[in-house]
């Protein structure tokens, strides 16, 4: 079975997030929700910042879309920390980040090079039902835009809230959708 469709798998995990304390997450918290798991190798590295700063410049935007997000990696939540409180990029972020030492979520979603003891760079969109709706994964080199996750994820809320309705490539808010049907076959 593919992991598309597929329903998270339980775990537990400490966060960090600025401004707050450690505090721990499980799959109950993203029970009612759309959530946005963004792995990536490690800390202190060099793709990571740069991607993570992106995605961080649209967490305003997630957020009002009623995404939450977790920057997930094998490193501890201290790691995390200590990363957000030394570099400019990562000070800058306020989604929270999700230590995964245990590898469980890199286990779960089938992202855990163990070889390395590292994830890797993997983006999974979960619905408010716990279901995933969308994956990404790059080689290491290859870091993701968040602009274009921001379109997939108004592309996945339409269509859940819109049954029947596709949405074709490059699709933007309020451009047409498709409504799969008999006629449509061999016409597109």
């Amino acid at each position: 079975m593919g992991i598309i469709g597929s329903t998270i798998k339980p775990f537990k995990a400490t966060a960090f997030q600025t401004g707050k304390d450690f505090f721990d997450v499980t799959e109950k918290d993203l029970e009612g929700k759309w959530t946005v798991f963004f792995f990536y190798p490690a800390d202190f590295t060099f793709v990571c910042p740069t991607e993570l700063e992106d995605l961080g410049k649209q967490y305003d935007t997630l957020k009002g879309m009623g995404v939450e997000v977790y920057g997930v990696s094998t490193d501890t939540h201290f790691s995390h920390k200590a990363w957000h409180d030394t570099s400019e990029k990562i000070g800058k972020i306020q989604y929270a980040f999700l230590g995964d030492q245990l590898h469980t979520l890199s286990k779960n979603f089938g992202v855990l090079r163990e070889e390395m003891g590292l994830a890797d760079r993997a983006t999974f969109v979960i619905d408010p039902d716990g279901v995933i709706q969308i994956m990404e994964i790059t080689c290491e080199g290859v870091g993701r835009n968040a602009t274009e996750l921001v379109r997939k994820i108004k592309a996945a809320q339409y269509v859940r809230n819109h049954p029947g309705q596709v949405c074709p490539a490059a699709w933007e808010e309020d451009s047409d959708t498709l409504t799969p049907s008999l006629e449509l076959v061999g016409k597109i």
